[in-house]
């Protein structure tokens, strides 16, 4: 290893580190921050709560064991109604390319439904599944199966033409350009719509859970406004928000696993 490579490696070492102490120093004082706004009445502290009595709540619930069931329900849902969306729409997607004709005729059909707001269907989905976490997982699959064949039927039109010409010039099948050409090309923006579909299968369970739940963050969320607990409403917000980044970073390092492995 040269000098040169070396010094290099030290500054992209010492950069993440400066990056990553940063970010939680920008936490921290924003934190800081939001516990004095309150306590000096900067800010309505029975509006907008403050870090202390929020994490005095959480552990009080943790303690008790009713924060974690909440938890693991609402994980539960969202984890299902994601990997649903997603194989969902994939399936869709190599349906529609599969048959260029039946890709037309459904064309009109995507973009209205992807264009209609999901909630309007919240009380369609209540009447057909029931009140329980059928309807909530059909929510998230709703927002989260057009998306997710929009964007993977895009990749596989976007193939190079001239990869399938050279291919079925060897005499492949429709079959073998599509396991051969057109799925490997398209797995990275499959990968990047599991991405995306992280922060939709969220939204659709929070928006389910607002309509029918019994339990789960969203009810907690429901449950703290009718109550004027806005303390518990902000907990429970913040923890959507740190689960659905807890997700997102799993996919991602799944995403970077797989690029890792084909390189």
């Amino acid at each position: 290893m040269s000098n040169e490579y070396a010094k290099f490696l030290r500054q992209q070492r010492l950069l993440k580190l400066k990056i990553t102490v940063t970010r939680w120093g920008l936490l921290v004082a924003l934190l800081a921050l939001w516990e004095a706004a309150a306590r000096l009445n900067w800010i309505n502290p029975f509006i907008f709560s403050y870090p202390s009595k929020i994490w005095e709540l959480f552990i009080k619930m943790t303690l008790d064991g009713s924060l974690l069931d909440h938890t693991w329900i609402t994980i539960w849902e969202t984890v299902v109604g994601f990997l649903i969306g997603t194989i969902s729409g994939t399936l869709v997607a190599i349906v529609i390319w599969w048959s260029p004709f039946l890709g037309k005729v459904l064309d009109p059909y995507i973009v209205v439904f992807n264009s209609m707001p999901k909630v309007a269907l919240g009380p369609i989905f209540i009447v057909t599944f029931g009140q329980g976490y059928l309807s909530i997982v059909m929510m998230a699959l709703a927002i989260s199966i057009v998306i997710t064949t929009i964007v993977v039927y895009t990749a596989f039109k976007e193939v190079d033409a001239n990869m399938i010409k050279m291919v079925s010039s060897f005499g492949a099948t429709r079959r073998q350009v599509f396991q051969k050409v057109i799925f490997p090309a398209a797995r990275p923006a499959i990968l990047s719509t599991l991405k995306v579909n992280v922060g939709l299968a969220w939204i659709g369970v929070i928006v389910g859970e607002f309509l029918v739940a019994k339990s789960g963050l969203g009810y907690l969320m429901i449950y703290g406004f009718q109550v004027f607990n806005l303390t518990l409403v902000m907990m429970s917000l913040l923890l959507v928000s740190l689960l659905a980044t807890f997700m997102y970073q799993a996919v991602a390092l799944l995403e970077k696993h797989w690029q890792t492995w084909r390189d």
